[in-house]
């Protein structure tokens, strides 16, 4: 290990990018000559300046070395703003550079009108020029910028932080939704093993994204490569050193129970060619911007087809799954109808239980893992409740609550076993009371799980996860 040690994540923070990322643009758009300095609040005499440098941009003057020089100036106002600045840099670009009201009604009346196939053919390519908008073009010249695509995607990330206080920057970050839907295609995407011999700053950012199972070390995440494991990750060729998605996968024999044992750097190294069972036990979107843009279904299959070559005798391909919002769903019902939620043995138990007279929420801010009487007597009910949370249903909707289970229910596997304190973390207690989830990915039923859910709204159950909802 000693022999590579990359540097800190620390010393690589957004900031140090964004400095560096500015650093370059403004090198590309030393052509413009000296420009205004725009202030980090963008006060509305700068406002206008920065509606200047937009239309510029959209006019498109001199060949693509003057294009590239105005969009980077325009690239690096954005990044000198702050977040009052930003939001207000968004609202001008979606409310003055969107499509024009008026030539969008002209030409949809043009549709309405047309009075044969050519006619109409024509009417309807004039409404989607209309449809065209000035903002999408203007987000389009960072595409060819150097880092232009990740500037995007981290554009995308704050203005989904912006949505719910401005409609028009609602359209705005669709427009870019879909911008980027069609640039980062499965097609496009590359899958590629990480391994200790990874480039570093590739490692850091692994380290920096884990988001399920927080990486501690670099021991940790020597741990996670070694031979017993295989560590996968989605890149795209404009982003070569961001990962976009990844998996962190056992090979083990028979379902794993435990992450914490999956974690454990002290425990030996397994035999991989003797591993029945590959178990994804962390899967990461690394990209806040491409929240969305589902890959992850893609990224499983490669999984398994790579996984199946190497490892012939591998039989069983399952999850170790959070159940992230369980225990807010429980505290939350428990709050307003713990009388309903419990039948009358459960209450009676829980309130004969040291510390339960508080009831079942009360118990569970309580150091009550540790107490095996307790967690003995708590075991059933809490698995009969996350039984019930994994397949109840959002209002209105066929997909369930839970968002790790919608991830995996759409991409066909079979809810398949409860684990019971196998999280002891403080944010696996605190998230699911311990609890995880098996998914089961039965590559013969996978196409048929995924409809049956994606079209049915029906979830696909084994008999143990069926007996705990029968219970009342």
């Amino acid at each position: 290990m000693d022999e590579m040690k990359p540097a800190s994540p620390a010393k690589h923070s957004l900031l140090d990018r964004l400095k560096s990322l500015r650093h370059v643009w403004r090198d590309i758009a030393a052509s413009l000559g000296a420009v205004p300095k725009i202030a980090p609040e963008l006060p509305e005499e700068d406002a206008e300046l920065l509606r200047a440098q937009m239309r510029d941009c959209l006019q498109g003057r001199g060949g693509e070395v003057s294009a590239r020089a105005r969009a980077a100036n325009l690239g690096r106002s954005y990044l000198g703003l702050n977040a009052e600045g930003r939001m207000k840099f968004l609202t001008i670009m979606a409310e003055e550079f969107g499509p024009d009201h008026h030539q969008v009604d002209a030409a949809m009346s043009e549709v309405s009108g047309a009075g044969s196939p050519g006619q109409r053919l024509a009417a309807m390519q004039k409404l989607r020029l209309a449809l065209e908008s000035a903002q999408l073009r203007l987000l389009t010249q960072f595409n060819g910028l150097p880092d232009g695509v990740k500037f995007l995607v981290d554009l995308r990330a704050e203005m989904l932080s912006f949505v719910e206080a401005s409609p028009a920057i609602q359209f705005l970050e669709r427009d870019l939704r879909d911008l980027l839907a069609g640039w980062f295609d499965e097609g496009f995407l590359e899958m590629q093993r990480i391994t200790w011999r990874s480039p570093a700053v590739v490692l850091e950012k692994i380290m920096a994204y884990e988001a399920v199972h927080a990486i501690q070390s670099w021991r940790d995440l020597k741990n996670r490569l070694d031979s017993d494991r295989r560590f996968y990750a989605f890149f795209h060729p404009r982003m070569p050193d961001e990962p976009l998605i990844f998996v962190e996968v056992a090979l083990v024999q028979g379902l794993a129970a435990n992450v914490n044992e999956l974690l454990d750097e002290q425990a030996p190294v397994g035999d991989s060619a003797k591993a029945d069972t590959a178990i994804f036990y962390s899967i990461n979107n690394a990209q806040k911007g491409l929240a969305g843009i589902s890959f992850g279904n893609f990224l499983i299959k490669r999984v398994v087809d790579s996984l199946s070559q190497e490892f012939p005798r591998l039989k069983t391909f399952a999850t170790l799954s959070p159940i992230p919002g369980f225990r807010a769903w429980l505290d939350r019902h428990l709050r307003e109808e713990e009388f309903s939620l419990l039948n009358s043995e459960e209450y009676r138990q829980i309130i004969s239980l040291p510390g339960g007279a508080a009831g079942l929420a009360g118990l569970l801010q309580t150091d009550w893992s540790h107490d095996n009487g307790v967690a003995d007597s708590l075991k059933p009910i809490l698995l009969r409740l996350s039984a019930r949370y994994l397949c109840e249903k959002r209002e209105g909707g066929a997909r369930v609550l839970d968002p790790v289970a919608h991830f995996h229910l759409t991409n066909g596997a079979r809810m398949e076993r409860l684990n019971w304190l196998a999280d002891r973390s403080q944010k696996g207690l605190a998230q699911s009371a311990g609890l995880m989830i098996n998914y089961l990915y039965n590559l013969s039923d996978i196409e048929a799980n995924h409809e049956a859910y994606s079209g049915q709204g029906r979830v696909i159950t084994s008999s143990s996860i069926k007996s705990l909802l029968r219970q009342v």
